[in-house]
């Protein structure tokens, strides 16, 4: 099948031209985003193959289903950059890759901890302009301290079992509580109790109308002074502006983000030479105790490959009109 690749890096060609090492579909890149002005470069591919900034409203799956599309081949798991009625109605299918690597996300999530505890970030300035000085660099042991994990899916479940290991006090919250989790000894309590008692809040929850801004100025009011926020998932989980505020005043303590809620004109690019436009992102990267990564959460070897792989074989999937395990729609959200 043809297929036309958008929001395109030199790593995604490595991986997906190893997955498609025998030639069976026709790959062709595009650098650009998938959105309105864009979609027109489609015209005739069977399949378009987006990441998670590429916008598929209903203007652009009505183009995308004028050229000739079939489907949307999603390279990620979160499909909220989908207008997935629109796709059902205009005939698309639209599948994804729901599970490349939760070790990945797991991992960084707890290196961001790691970081902002210890002040790592600072230190490797510090030891770079030969100052050796310890002070303002103290951090406190994990063992001991009560963690809240927001959403115990299979990237939380793996949070949850390696904050075990540290010795930290595990709540979580989630509508659908995990065996696993359980297992470990984790209590299941509300939002807002979870809130209050934790020391280090760290959120793994998909992004929808329910979660948009589910840490907002009434939720970080309920955290504990100086608590810890780690938000790897989706940037507008997290009200920006009011976690800005309560840094400002010191109610939060820590911040560690690899999602920002404006991150579609930022990340994956290098702007290294340009103007930073963004005057509230520009705020937070003030803070000694903020750490941003740009989206690379996921971004290991093995996930790399995983995506690559169950990718092309969904296309394969589709194109052989075999079940299609990773299909989603208004009625098959998994």
């Amino acid at each position: 099948m043809r297929v036309a690749v958008f929001s395109t890096q030199p790593y995604d060609r490595r991986f997906l031209d190893a997955a498609n090492a025998d030639n069976r579909h026709e790959l062709v890149y595009f650098e650009p985003h998938l959105c309105a002005g864009t979609a027109r470069l489609a015209e005739g591919f069977e399949v378009v193959c987006v990441f998670v900034h590429d916008a598929l409203d209903a203007g652009v799956i009505t183009q995308l289903a004028a050229h000739g599309t079939k489907l949307v081949a999603l390279r990620c798991a979160g499909f909220n950059n989908v207008d997935l009625a629109a796709a059902e109605k205009a005939g698309l299918t639209v599948v994804r890759v729901p599970a490349y690597s939760p070790y990945a996300v797991a991992e960084h999530a707890v290196g961001l901890m790691l970081a902002l505890n210890r002040k790592i970030h600072r230190a490797y300035h510090r030891v770079r302009e030969s100052n050796f000085a310890l002070e303002g660099l103290i951090g406190f042991d994990m063992r001991g301290k009560t963690a809240g994990v927001v959403g115990t899916g299979k990237i939380g479940a793996i949070v949850a079992e390696i904050l075990k290991g540290f010795g930290c006090t595990l709540l979580a919250y989630d509508p659908y509580p995990s065996d696993a989790c359980k297992a470990l000894g984790v209590e299941y309590v509300t939002l807002a109790d979870l809130l209050a008692r934790s020391d280090i809040v760290t959120l793994h929850v998909p992004l929808t109308p329910q979660t948009k801004y589910l840490i907002n100025e009434s939720a970080i009011a309920r955290m504990r002074p100086g608590a810890m926020l780690i938000n790897t998932s989706r940037g507008a989980l997290v009200d920006t502006r009011a976690a800005i505020e309560a840094l400002k005043t010191g109610k939060l303590g820590y911040l560690g983000l690899d999602v920002y809620e404006e991150e579609g004109d930022l990340f994956f690019r290098d702007l290294s030479d340009e103007v930073l436009k963004d005057d509230v992102f520009a705020r937070l990267l003030t803070f000694p105790n903020v750490v941003v990564t740009a989206h690379q959460a996921f971004f290991t070897r093995n996930a790399m490959q995983n995506i690559a792989e169950t990718t092309l074989g969904n296309i394969d999937a589709f194109a052989a009109g075999k079940p299609l395990a990773n299909r989603v729609g208004t009625n098959l959200v998994k």
